[in-house]
């Protein structure tokens, strides 16, 4: 590159602070570390567009200058990105034909496009999530679930489909724009920036955005309700899907499906999530054998908790208990 990378953060009133920020820290460390460690190479240029050039609030009340209005970036954008922001805020935005217009055009034009959190719903009324893999804020899934063409990604913490990437909530638009840093400068100077802002070069794990418990609290009230609250009381039942159902007083077909519809999850995944947060209590808090933390947590076996944080966490039971 002989030139900076132009990131343009596609911002309005009522956006996200952190959100906004958030992403520009991470571009502005690596700058900053390029200028130590190789200042004769470019690294990102950043760009803020608003509705019109100057001051703008965000969602806390803090004021952001904005260096140009949405239609008037004076070069072509190598990555823009779209912050989101709370109900109302996001609701007017995405009301905003000017902003979805411009959008439109220039977001498929810009090497890469990207949001964080909400700013997924942005892409998918500006037409631009269509046949893509996307998530969001884990509050919001089911409203992005709302347009069908998209392909919902409940757990990630961040995905990429071709040139489109979307991030969960807030902070993981950080975990993205690393992603980013490391994809256009490679993974030595990503891992020097993640060490720079105390961050993982890359967080363990698909990474479940809220526990188990908090799910069951979600669906009070529901068919599913009576046997989410003994799960909560009997975290470490080594009870089978086909004790749940039974439990249930349903087939195991039909309780698979209500299970599925009422949390999200079916039910092995749901047991195996759970005894994953028991295990992980356990791994941080005691020095208890692994043996004993499986058995301690539900799992038949180490071998099955292992399998479990493999495929969940991303590393082995030993490698987080060494590193947490």
């Amino acid at each position: 590159m002989d030139a900076p990378i132009t990131i343009a953060v596609a911002a309005y009133e009522g956006a996200e602070l952190l959100d906004v920020t958030g992403p520009i820290e991470v571009f502005n460390m690596l700058n900053r570390c390029l200028g130590e460690l190789e200042p004769q190479r470019p690294g990102y240029r950043i760009v803020i567009l608003a509705e019109k050039e100057g001051p703008f609030t965000t969602c806390p009340g803090v004021r952001i200058v904005a260096d140009h209005a949405w239609e008037e970036l004076p070069e072509k954008a190598d990555t823009i990105l779209v912050p989101g922001s709370p109900d109302d805020a996001l609701d007017r935005v995405m009301k905003d034909e000017r902003f979805l217009s411009w959008l439109a055009t220039e977001g498929p034009r810009a090497r890469r496009l990207v949001s964080v959190c909400t700013g997924a719903l942005i892409l998918a009324e500006a037409g631009l999530l269509q046949g893509k893999r996307a998530t969001t804020h884990w509050m919001d899934l089911e409203r992005l679930r709302n347009y069908q063409e998209v392909q919902v990604e409940n757990d990630a913490i961040y995905t990429r489909d071709g040139s489109v990437a979307t991030s969960a909530g807030v902070t993981a638009g950080m975990d993205l724009a690393l992603a980013l840093v490391e994809e256009d400068f490679g993974k030595k100077l990503a891992l020097t920036v993640a060490r720079r802002l105390v961050m993982f070069l890359k967080r363990p794990g698909g990474q479940a955005q809220f526990s188990t418990q908090l799910r069951a609290q979600m669906v009070e009230g529901g068919q599913m309700a009576p046997l989410l609250a003994w799960l909560r009381e009997n975290p470490c039942s080594k009870a089978t899907v086909e004790d749940l159902a039974q439990r249930a007083a349903m087939s195991p077909r039909n309780f698979a499906r209500v299970f599925l519809r009422e949390t999200g999850k079916t039910p092995a995944k749901y047991l195996d999530q759970l005894r994953l947060e028991h295990s992980v209590a356990l791994l941080e808090e005691t020095t208890l054998p692994l043996e004993r933390v499986a058995r301690d947590s539900g799992f038949t076996c180490a071998e099955q908790m292992r399998r479990v944080f493999i495929r969940e966490v991303g590393v082995t039971p030993l490698a987080y208990r060494t590193r947490f």
